[in-house]
């Protein structure tokens, strides 16, 4: 894939943040007051929907399930946040907003068979 066009840049108000299928690929595209940024549509630590659980305020996305948070304008990792941000590259031309997708980006996350739980069946 390459540049696609997500929408228009007004579609997205400031402290929000919108899920969009490109093509068959979620991606949740924010708008943090001085630019936008495109990501994968689940929370890295364990694949909350940010559509739902993300709250966009003060370039800042927190999802309110556990509290990881990331500055939006730096893609820093605050507070007790343990995995960065992935990123789709975005820009903005004659009013609308493209995503650059070249491939769909995902977070690997442990399965629940590689979680021991014998020490709880153990007595």
């Amino acid at each position: 894939m390459t540049w696609k066009k997500i929408c228009d840049v007004g579609d997205l108000a400031v402290n929000t943040a919108k899920l969009f299928d490109v093509e068959g690929v979620n991606v949740l595209v924010t708008n943090y007051g001085s630019g936008f940024r495109a990501i994968p549509p689940v929370c890295p630590h364990m694949e909350e929907p940010l559509d739902e659980s993300g709250i966009v305020a003060n370039c800042v996305l927190t999802c309110s399930k556990h509290l990881w948070a990331w500055d939006l304008r730096t893609l820093g990792m605050l507070g007790e946040t343990e995995k960065p941000l992935k990123v789709y590259e975005t820009r903005q031309e004659d009013g609308a907003l493209f995503v650059n997708m070249v491939e769909e980006l995902v977070y690997d996350f442990e399965s629940e068979d590689e979680f021991d739980d014998d020490f709880f069946s153990q007595s």
